[in-house]
This record gives C-alpha cells, structure tokens and sequence, in this order.
C-alpha cells in the first residue's frame, strides 16, 4: 500500500513536471468528410443577433477554428463520472433536496459555489470551509464536502471571492473548417380552411403549430477539413499549492485530489456533445500522453485506468474521504438577500 500511496510523489514535487497533457484527435461518427454541430452560444446582452456558433478566423494560414465543445461543457461531462458506482465511495455523495426532489452536488454547474449549496441548510458550512482557505490556505475542509470542486475549479463569486483555478481542463475544437447554412419547412396537416375553423388569427394558429411555417437560414453545422482535436491538461502546479494544516495532512490531501483528477483525465471521452455532434477515435491518429517538463521537453506516458484507480482508492483511504449527507434548499434563505437590500434602499 505504501508503495502504491508513493507512486505519483516525484510528480507532486516542486522538481516535477508541470503538467500531464492529452492529445486526441476525433472524426465524426459518420467519417472524415461528414459535418459536425457545434454549440450555439447567445450573443451579448443588447445584441439583436440570433446565436451561433464560436468560430475564429486566424487568417492565412491558420484558416478558421470553431469551437466544438468549450471548457466549462467538458468539466460538466466528466464531474458526474463520480456518481458512477466505481468511483462513488471516492467522494462524499451530497444531495440537495429542491422540494420533492434532489439534486447531486456533482450535477451543480457552479459546484460547490452554487447557488442551491449558498441557500441549502449547508451553507455556512461551505462558506466557512471556503474562508478557511482564503485565510490560512487550508484547502481540508472543502476537500472533505466537495473534492470534485478542487479538481473542476470552483470560485465563490457571490459569497467569500474565494478562487480555485481547475486541475483537469480540456476542451475540443476543429481547425480548418467551412460554416454550413441549413434551413426548414414545416407543414401543417390541417389545410387552411380547416385552420380557420378554430380561429382566423393567423399568429395564434402559428404559435398553436396549425399553420405552415417557414425557417429562415441559420448555422447548419461545420465541415472539418482539418482536425477535430481534444486537449486535455492536468495542471500541477495549483495541485501542489493546495494546503492543510500541518505537512502531513498536506501531502495527504494532494495524493487524493491528484488520484480524483487522475481518473477524470484518463476516463475515455464522452464524445456524444450534442445532436448532430457524435464523434469517435481517430484510428489512425492515437492519443498522445505526455508529461511536460519545466524546460518543455514532453515525455510519453501510459495511464492504466486500473493502476489509477487503485492508486486514487488508496489516496483516498488515507485521506479520508468526508461523509456524504443531504441537505434542503431554504426558499426564505434565498429570499433573504432581496428583503434586506430592500430595506437598505428604504432607509
């Protein structure tokens, strides 16, 4: 056990290396020269424009790249792999009850900085765990309620301002590409004299879908005549920078979160990001592995699913892993900041 608890040690030290980094590059899952839907994003508040996609045209040379799946998605793909049965008992299970139903923790967009987790019957329980580490460094105490949180990063932007930067990142984007325009037609079965039996306003036979309604061009997807690639970084300097209460504890501490980030970085791509966007392995381009040095030398290395997980269970047994509770959303609590911002303008 104590050989395996030692494995990663040289990596946690300040002479190892910076980081471990994936290259994997993917087709879609109907090959090369098949398109692929990247994610609408909304435009700018005040902005009339209808959402599309993230492209950038680098110019000459470079061509455009669009992004496929950013990073904050790709966080929220892989923090649920802790639910799953093998990795549940690695970290504490939270469940918020949200009236007659709960939300796990793994599955709060902001992590442990969320709202439902500011407002729930745990709140100061997790704010005085971020004041910990905002006042003496000591990262223990939230690495006892939401370890995932240290690994995906976490900032308390409504609460304390305490930032944790992410540990494992990645994201996927497609280079050399060419934008796509699609459009639609959908056709009513009733015909228009039938339509205007139930009523002769036409807007509200179209939003009743009673009524034939053309789309207009927009964003059809992407063709990629250059490379869909996911790049993934286990990024330890912040690893090494996170703290407890004695030297011991710190160390402790590391080796658990590095076993969670470990498995998060290794586990197999969800590749299925959205309709229109299921993509696989290139077979003929395998994954790059590496570990990159200070001086920027990159060194190829394997990662057994298994050794890493054996590794994290045994990081996780000495750590000791917090307990896993649930907790209720306060209604009233969440009320509470309007009421008394209220009162302040009154006055």
């Amino acid at each position: 056990m104590s050989d395996l608890l030692t494995k990663y040690d040289a990596e946690l030290s300040s002479k190892g290396p910076v980081a471990f980094v994936i290259k994997e590059y993917l087709l879609p899952v109907m090959g090369k020269d098949s398109p692929i839907f990247p994610p609408t994003f909304a435009p700018p508040e005040g902005d009339d424009s209808k959402p599309n996609y993230v492209i950038d045209d680098l110019g000459e040379g470079y061509g455009k790249y669009a992004l496929v799946d950013s990073v904050g998605s790709q966080a929220n793909r892989l923090e649920p792999l802790f639910k799953d049965q093998r990795f549940s008992g690695l970290v504490p299970q939270v469940q918020i009850e949200i009236g007659a139903r709960k939300v796990n923790l793994l599955d709060a967009g902001h992590r442990a900085g969320d709202a439902v987790v500011r407002f729930s019957a745990a709140g100061e329980k997790f704010q005085k765990a971020f004041l910990a580490y905002q006042q003496s460094g000591d990262a223990e105490l939230l690495a006892k309620l939401s370890p995932t949180s240290l690994v995906f990063g976490v900032w308390d932007s409504r609460g304390t301002q305490a930032k944790f930067p992410r540990l494992v990142s990645s994201t996927v984007r497609a280079t050399h590409i060419a934008e796509l325009t699609r459009s639609a037609q959908y056709m009513s079965v009733l015909e228009k004299a039938e339509a205007q039996q139930i009523d002769t306003d036409q807007k509200y036979l179209s939003n009743q879908g009673f009524s034939d309604a053309p789309a207009g061009r927009g964003p059809g997807g992407v063709l990629v005549k250059g490379d869909i690639l996911r790049e993934a970084v286990l990024n330890l300097i912040p690893l090494r920078a996170l703290g407890a209460a004695n030297e011991d504890r710190s160390l402790a501490l590391r080796r658990y979160l590095l076993g969670l980030s470990l498995i998060a970085f290794a586990a197999p791509a969800q590749l299925f990001l959205r309709q229109g966007c299921l993509l696989t392995a290139d077979p003929e381009k395998p994954a790059e592995v590496a570990s990159v040095e200070r001086s920027g030398k990159r060194n190829k290395i394997s990662l057994d699913e298994e050794m890493v997980l054996a590794y994290a269970k045994a990081a996780a047994d000495a750590f000791g892993v917090g307990e896993s509770f649930s907790t209720a959303f306060e209604v009233e609590k969440a009320k509470k900041p309007k009421a008394e911002a209220g009162k302040k303008g009154s006055k």
